[in-house]
């Protein structure tokens, strides 16, 4: 069992009774298990109720732990406050924990290493969610484009395509192997795979360039929507990213109005490291988020929340086009746009655009939405989040 001090304030809550309150929580994380926070004692006051007691659940042989106590998580709601140093009270959110974990996590997972000194092979950390312990597509497709800025350091990627083959375990680690296909003086192409043991999981290409002044220049123009402090935070489980969607239309709910095949979020990450493969990676990362739930959007009755229960959904494919340098720690808007939806399969044409409204990426998706034999609860399909 790993225990660290946790970073954001935490609350505890028994229906609308607040039961503890504390900035001094520690984080318990073991494999296999959903992370548990401990309260200071001292910092917990729920009285004596038989509901409250029920709650409790006495700290595990630990010498960090002392003097801690953690909640049953099914019967206790734990909020906590997703703010850092110096924020405006604009950028300060509310997440339920057990979160995913932290942008920090998000950052290591994303952040592949090479296996030797060829800058060919990398391999990833792996770190999971246990209720769904899943490798999305676009974490793959952003993992090899920060491999690609890792192997040729003097130059960008301008564009990523990957299918995804198989399911892959977000509990274990990925391998990337690239392979040079042409390096020329402007322009290079990689060609990559995405292994988990002796199993291809996705596979694609990279084009990389040298950059160049421009010699003409236009893009479409964004669209016209709300700014992100006008918009409702959405919870996606990691701390120190922010993500808001635009008029709330990005929802599990089949009971919602209807509307058209578009979402439009806003996401931020809150601190980066300065580093532009990174930055690119994790743009990439967010491309098979809402696509699917774009697609659904017109139809009633029809959500994510039937997906691998009624409804086989996953991600099939994503190419991706990057026209400059991406800063992911200011906010930047996707526009997910559903062209197609039919013969159990969506196409969505999207884009992303800086806070100022310059295009800054394209991506289009391909993905399934069919029934699942007889409509009756199935295997999970892995190979992308939703």
């Amino acid at each position: 069992m790993q225990v660290e001090p946790y970073p954001y304030a935490a609350r505890a809550w028994l229906g609308d009774q607040l039961v503890a309150r504390s900035d001094s929580c520690l984080c318990a994380e073991a494999p296999g298990e959903l992370p548990v926070l401990f309260f200071p004692a001292a910092d917990i006051d729920g009285g004596e109720s038989e509901d409250f007691v029920a709650s409790l659940r006495p700290a595990p042989e630990h010498p960090a732990l002392a003097d801690h106590v953690a909640f049953d998580q099914d019967r206790i709601r734990i909020e906590v406050t997703d703010q850092a140093e110096g924020d405006a009270a604009q950028d300060v959110t509310v997440k339920r924990f057990p979160t995913w974990g932290d942008a920090t996590h998000l950052v290591d997972v994303m952040d592949v290493h090479p296996t030797d000194d060829s800058n060919l092979s990398f391999v990833t950390v792996a770190r999971s969610d246990e209720r769904r312990p899943v490798v999305e597509g676009s974490q793959m497709l952003g993992q090899a484009i920060v491999a690609a800025g890792r192997y040729a350091e003097d130059r960008r990627v301008v564009s990523a395509s990957m299918i995804f083959l198989r399911a892959a375990d977000a509990r274990e680690p990925l391998r990337l192997e690239l392979a040079e296909l042409s390096s020329g003086r402007t322009f290079s192409g990689l060609a990559v795979q995405v292994f988990q043991g002796p199993r291809v999981c996705a596979a694609g290409t990279l084009l990389l360039d040298v950059p160049s002044a421009d010699v003409i220049r236009h893009a479409v123009d964004a669209p016209e929507v709300a700014g992100p402090y006008r918009c409702e935070p959405y919870d996606m489980g990691v701390t120190g990213r922010d993500i808001r969607v635009v008029d709330g239309s990005y929802t599990n709910d089949p009971d919602v109005a209807t509307g058209p095949p578009t979402i439009d979020a806003w996401v931020r990450f809150r601190h980066l490291p300065d580093d532009q493969p990174l930055h690119a990676g994790l743009l990439a990362q967010f491309t098979g988020h809402m696509s699917i739930a774009a697609a659904l959007r017109p139809h009633e009755g029809v959500s994510q929340d039937q997906a691998h229960f009624t409804l086989s959904m996953a991600i099939n494919s994503i190419s991706l086009s990057l026209y400059g340098p991406v800063e992911a720690d200011d906010w930047l808007l996707y526009h997910h746009d559903s062209t197609f939806a039919g013969a159990g399969t969506t196409h969505a044409e999207n884009r992303v655009f800086d806070l100022d409204g310059a295009l800054v990426a394209s991506f289009s998706v391909d993905a399934m939405v069919r029934p699942l034999p007889g409509g009756a609860k199935g295997p999970m399909d892995t190979r992308t989040a939703l």
